[in-house]
C-alpha cells in the first residue's frame, strides 16, 4: 500500500512537473490570440515608455527631430528645484486627499445599504454606474453649469439660503479644487460601488444569519464580518483610486484650465504644458518619470501590504 502510494505520488509529481513545463506547441493557439494585444502593448506602451525615459536625459523638443543634445540629469535637477513643479505636485496631492477617502467610504456605505435592499437593487446599480460611463467632457460641462456664478444651481441654492453674493466655486482659488473634486466624486463613485457590491455578494449569508442568532447588532456584523472580508477589495480600491487621482487631468483642463491662476494646475498639466506649449519634451519626460516613480512606489507598497495580509491570514 505504501509502495503504491509512493509510486502514485511520484507519478503525480512527475506529471505535475511535466505539466508545469511550458510547451510551445500546446500554447501556440493562445500565443496567436494574444499576439495582437502584445504587439499593441509593445508599440503604444513599452516603446513610448522607454523613449520617455531616454529623452529625459536629452534636450529633446517636439519642434526638432531627434533626441537633441545630451543633458544628463539637468532636466531632473531643473524639475526638482522648480517651484512650479512642487506647487503642481501639491495640487495633485490636494486633489488626491479630497477624493480618495470619500470615494472609498461612501462607495462602501452605499454598497452595504444597496445590498440590504431586497427589491429594486438593479435601480441603484444603474443610478450609481451611469455617470461613470459618461465621457469626462459631459461631466465637466454639467458641473460647469451647476457652478455657474450667475444662474447655476449652486448659486441659486446659496441665494435661497440668503447669501446675496454666492461664492463662484470655480473662480475662487480656495474652492476651485474642491469643486473639481466634488464633480469627480459624483462621476467615479459608481465604479467603486460596483466593486464593493460584487464583494458583498460573495460573502455567505450564513455568516450573517449565524451572527444574528448569536445576538449581534447590524453594526457588529459590519465591523466583524463585512469589513474584514472586504479588506482585499478595499486595498485594491484605495490603490486604484490613488493612482487615478495622481493622474488627474481631464476634469481640471475642461473645468478650470488649471486656474484661477495656477491654483488647480496638476502634475499632468505641468507635463503637458512643458511638452506642448514650451516644446521641451525632454524636460516634460523628466517630470513624467518622477511622477511614474511615485505611482510605482504606491503600487509596490500595496503589493507588500497584500502579501503581509496573506501571511497573517
Amino acid at each position: 500500500m505504501s509502495t503504491q502510494t509512493t509510486t502514485s505520488a511520484g507519478a503525480v509529481s512527475l506529471a505535475a512537473r511535466g505539466g508545469a513545463r511550458p510547451r510551445y506547441a500546446d500554447n501556440k493557439p493562445a500565443w496567436l490570440f494574444l499576439a495582437p494585444f502584445v504587439l499593441f502593448f509593445a508599440l503604444f506602451l513599452v516603446v513610448p515608455t522607454i523613449y520617455m525615459a531616454i529623452s529625459s536625459f536629452f534636450n529633446t523638443s517636439i519642434a526638432k527631430s531627434g533626441l537633441g543634445s545630451f543633458a544628463g540629469f539637468a532636466n531632473y535637477q531643473e524639475m526638482l528645484t522648480k517651484r512650479e513643479f512642487w506647487d503642481d505636485m501639491w495640487h495633485t496631492l490636494q486633489f488626491t486627499l479630497y477624493t480618495v477617502p470619500p470615494l472609498v467610504v461612501l462607495a462602501f456605505v452605499f454598497a452595504v445599504l444597496a445590498n440590504r435592499v431586497r427589491r429594486g437593487q438593479w435601480f441603484f446599480r444603474l443610478a450609481f454606474f451611469v455617470p461613470f460611463i459618461l465621457p469626462s467632457a459631459t461631466i465637466s460641462l454639467i458641473w460647469v453649469f451647476i457652478y455657474a456664478p450667475g444662474n447655476g444651481l449652486f448659486a441659486q441654492i446659496q441665494t435661497w439660503l440668503g447669501n446675496a453674493a454666492p461664492t463662484p466655486v470655480l473662480a475662487d482659488p480656495k474652492t476651485a479644487m474642491v469643486g473639481v473634486a466634488i464633480a469627480t466624486l459624483w462621476w467615479t463613485i459608481g465604479f467603486n460601488f460596483i466593486l464593493y457590491l460584487a464583494g458583498l455578494q460573495d460573502i455567505p449569508r450564513e455568516l450573517y444569519e449565524a451572527a444574528a442568532i448569536d445576538g449581534t447588532t447590524p453594526w457588529q456584523q459590519i465591523r466583524y464580518i463585512t469589513i474584514p472580508l472586504l479588506s482585499r477589495t478595499t486595498s485594491l480600491i484605495i490603490v486604484l483610486q490613488i493612482i487615478a487621482s495622481l493622474k488627474i487631468f481631464d476634469q481640471v483642463y475642461l473645468m478650470t484650465s488649471g486656474g484661477p491662476g495656477t491654483s488647480t494646475q496638476t502634475a499632468i498639466g505641468l507635463i503637458t504644458n512643458t511638452a506642448f506649449t514650451d516644446f521641451r519634451s525632454g524636460a516634460a519626460s523628466a517630470a513624467a518619470v518622477l511622477l511614474f516613480i511615485v505611482i510605482l512606489a504606491i503600487a509596490a507598497i500595496r503589493q507588500l501590504i497584500e502579501r503581509n495580509q496573506e501571511r497573517t491570514a
